[in-house]
């Protein structure tokens, strides 16, 4: 042993089992499980997003899940600060389990984040009504003007990537590429780190969210979708993109019928779950797999 803090890092599609895993480790070793989920993160949503439930957590530290007003826009370096305050409040000697499906969360936790101010929602919407008239080459030339370094970047007028590095330079006077070229550095440095992937095979994995967002239907989770929509948000807020929220809202409106509902739900987890293979496969390939 050598001392040091010790830190598991569990990663994997959605349904593959990592909270069942999480758990089970926090209880056999006295450990603290950590939300690395950008879904899990918000409140109302416990059912939809397969957030561990209350019984769950009751058997072992829990930190980090539900606790985000829905009305939120909760960024990775946002995540990044809680975490940091987690760890400085936890006892060194105890195991830290980080678990979750968001590969880009291991990664600013390993690797640091951009420390990017956030913008003003108002600045950003005035960006916006401003490229709206412009064309692909014109939006370019644009920032091109205010941002060559981002400009020369990007290549292609992407609207969101456009508006993001004009908003900031217009908030802060800096360029984007000022904040994202700045050093960076993960929070696990001097600390015992096991990486572990959970792959289980492409079939039992498709079955696993079948049966579970048809589960879900039946326990709360149209009843989540009617506490969120009561909250009348702006449809733009990460969690109103969660899925299920969607096909439930269409149910509820008379849209479709209960079964298209399931159905279009569960093809839409599928799909993520293959995306996130895919992050996983591409940028944690040297991590050890599990199927389980």
């Amino acid at each position: 042993m050598s001392g040091r803090r010790r830190v598991v890092l569990i990663a994997g599609p959605t349904a593959s089992g990592k909270s069942a895993l999480a758990l089970a480790m926090a209880q056999q070793q006295d450990g603290i499980v950590v939300n690395a989920d950008a879904m899990q993160v918000y409140d109302t949503l416990a059912v939809v997003t397969a957030r561990p439930s209350d019984g769950e957590m009751a058997l072992a530290e829990h930190r980090l899940y539900g606790t985000v007003p829905a009305a939120t826009r909760f960024s990775t370096g946002q995540w990044l600060g809680a975490v940091r305050a987690t760890i400085a409040a936890s006892d060194p000697a105890r195991l830290l389990i980080f678990v979750g499906g968001t590969g880009l969360y291991f990664d600013a936790l390993l690797n640091g984040f951009a420390d990017i101010p956030e913008v003003p929602a108002a600045l950003a919407l005035q960006v916006q009504q401003e490229i709206q008239a412009l064309d692909g080459e014109q939006r370019l030339a644009l920032l091109q003007r205010e941002d060559p370094v981002t400009a020369e970047r990007l290549k292609v007028a992407d609207p969101q990537r456009l508006i993001r590095a004009l908003a900031v330079k217009r908030a802060t006077g800096r360029v984007l590429s000022s904040f994202q070229d700045a050093p960076q550095a993960g929070l696990l440095e001097g600390v015992d780190i096991e990486r572990l992937v959970l792959d289980p095979d492409r079939d039992v994995l498709r079955e696993r969210i079948a049966r579970r967002f048809e589960a879900m239907f039946d326990g709360g989770a149209v009843e989540e979708v009617k506490a969120l929509r009561a909250l009348d948000l702006d449809p733009s807020l990460p969690v109103m993109k969660a899925i299920g929220v969607r096909e439930i809202g269409d149910w509820l409106d008379g849209m479709l019928g209960r079964d298209e509902a399931i159905a279009r739900a569960t093809i839409a987890t599928q799909q993520y779950a293959k995306r996130q293979r895919t992050w996983f496969r591409n940028r944690f390939g040297d991590w050890p797999r599990r199927k389980i």
